[in-house]
């Protein structure tokens, strides 16, 4: 017999699933038009958003939706912002076609500091059990390409994730390029719903919900949170990041936008963003 957290949650990923689908369709609908635009015009429309949601981003010239899963939220009550103001910048534009070659050490240890107007979430990775992700962490973070974007979407119901990683705030944005799901087995068999839980504390990579199209979008899991065992766990937050992102999903979130993303009440802004060895 379904319980009722049972029937909750299966309705939750059904919502998700169709805001997906409907992001698809709008997305392939903008490609077609701008491919209309280039003809005429003659110049190159530059399509620049590979496309994330909640669950992981597909860049091979492929514009798709990464997204770390998440239905929609009944929006809490607005607290006030507990966030300073970003500091000075925009977020960079820079694409590549290909994933970087690799370079970290699978053995070594790597630390992932976001320095936030939130303040500081450091986070150990997992360069042993999902080095691609990993490796490509470092390479954006040394290209500056998290700074001075904002972490575009909270989920504050059935799922509870805040969602980074994408400089153009839309959720559709992304490095260029793709890199393959890792560690997919790390939280268990998933249950008779399809999920397995992410546990408060995880740092996942959010994606299409199709394999193999993670990017750069990826979300930090504030609370337990059943999920389908499809996006990548990378890393751990630490304690003090934790308190940093309790306060940020303590503010709550906005009412869907136009992409239906949630954001953050809190104005959650990367101003530096660093990978290191350890």
């Amino acid at each position: 017999m379904v319980t009722k957290e049972q029937r909750r949650r299966q309705l939750a990923r059904e919502k998700f699933e169709r805001q997906q689908q409907r992001r698809t369709v709008e997305q392939s609908k903008a490609r077609r038009r701008n491919s209309v635009i280039a003809a005429v015009v003659a110049v190159v429309v530059a399509a620049g958003a590979t496309a994330y949601a909640t669950g992981g981003l597909d860049g091979k010239d492929k514009p798709k939706t990464d997204a770390a899963a998440s239905p929609s939220a009944t929006t809490p009550a607005k607290a006030p912002d507990p966030c300073a103001k970003p500091g000075a910048g925009t977020p960079g534009k820079q694409q590549w076609k290909t994933e970087p070659a690799m370079s970290v050490d699978k053995s070594a240890k790597y630390t992932f500091t976001l320095q936030t107007t939130c303040g500081d979430i450091a986070m150990a990775l997992d360069a042993a059990k999902a080095p691609a992700t990993v490796n490509s962490f470092k390479f954006l973070a040394d290209k500056g390409f998290f700074d001075h974007s904002k972490c575009h979407r909270l989920t504050a119901e059935g799922i509870y994730v805040l969602q980074c990683g994408d400089p153009t705030g839309t959720g559709q944005g992304g490095p260029g390029y793709t890199i393959p799901d890792e560690n997919l087995t790390a939280l268990g068999k998933a249950g008779a719903d399809g999920t397995v839980t992410y546990p408060a504390g995880t740092i996942a990579m959010a994606n299409t919900g199709q394999p193999h199209t993670g990017g750069s979008q990826f979300f930090l899991v504030y609370k337990d949170s059943p999920l389908a065992p499809s996006y990548t766990p990378f890393g751990t937050i630490g304690a003090d990041g934790m308190k940093v992102l309790q306060k940020i999903a303590a503010a709550g979130a906005a009412a869907p936008d136009a992409q239906q993303n949630t954001a953050p009440n809190a104005t959650v802004v990367i101003d530096k963003a660093v990978v290191k060895q350890s």
